[in-house]
């Protein structure tokens, strides 16, 4: 079985240029303050997150093993 993922993303940071919501319809949201969230925060590794979140501009968006905290993006250095 899969680790499940963590996906958070950083309001600080959410500049509210929806690419995650282009590139990732089904997975992020815009809410009205413009700001992102993801659909299902806590949930099976999906490579539509993933690439929404290396094409962030802000990079707001993480994704961590929900079982961990291991980072899977961004990776650690």
């Amino acid at each position: 079985m899969a680790d499940r993922w963590h996906v958070e993303v950083d309001r600080e940071l959410c500049i509210g240029s929806g690419m995650c919501v282009g590139g990732a319809p089904e997975e992020f949201r815009l809410d009205a303050a413009r700001q992102s969230r993801p659909v299902t925060p806590d949930r099976e590794p999906c490579e539509e997150v993933l690439s929404a979140a290396e094409s962030c501009p802000a990079e707001a968006i993480s994704i961590t093993l929900a079982e961990t905290g291991e980072p899977v993006f961004p990776p650690e250095e």
